[in-house]
């Protein structure tokens, strides 16, 4: 298993695009039977850099699992991959033999900061 921001991935995919060795990139990811990719879409990104993760999504598509977190449900993508046939057929590769796992819950790390923002009453001064 494989596990990387979105951002951090992309910018590993360009070099290796810019270097002519983007093939050889997607097959040293094949040795990883899942990639995690993190916050997609979390950072806007440039037609560039989307071009390439749907190369490596369409590379992996019914040969390796890739496992995505994103806070953007379907119907806002194509702010990720700018234009909607590309937005059409990532969305239909990930889906196609897939388990979504919609969380509608409050975010971990605000409810975090939330709790240490919140001064702490001592019982004895109370």
């Amino acid at each position: 298993m494989y596990f990387q921001p979105c951002a951090l991935l992309v910018q590993r995919l360009l070099r290796a695009k810019s270097e002519l060795r983007l093939e050889k990139e997607l097959k040293h990811l094949d040795r990883f039977e899942a990639l995690i990719i993190d916050d997609l879409g979390y950072v806007q990104q440039s037609r560039e850099e989307m071009e390439v993760l749907f190369t490596l999504l369409a590379h992996r598509y019914e040969h390796r699992s890739v496992l995505l977190t994103s806070n953007l449900v379907f119907s806002k993508w194509e702010q990720i991959f700018k234009d909607p046939m590309t937005t059409a057929a990532a969305i239909d590769r990930l889906v196609h033999h897939s388990t979504i796992l919609e969380l509608n819950l409050a975010s971990y790390r605000m409810e975090t900061a939330k709790k240490s923002m919140t001064p702490e009453v001592n019982p004895d001064e109370a």
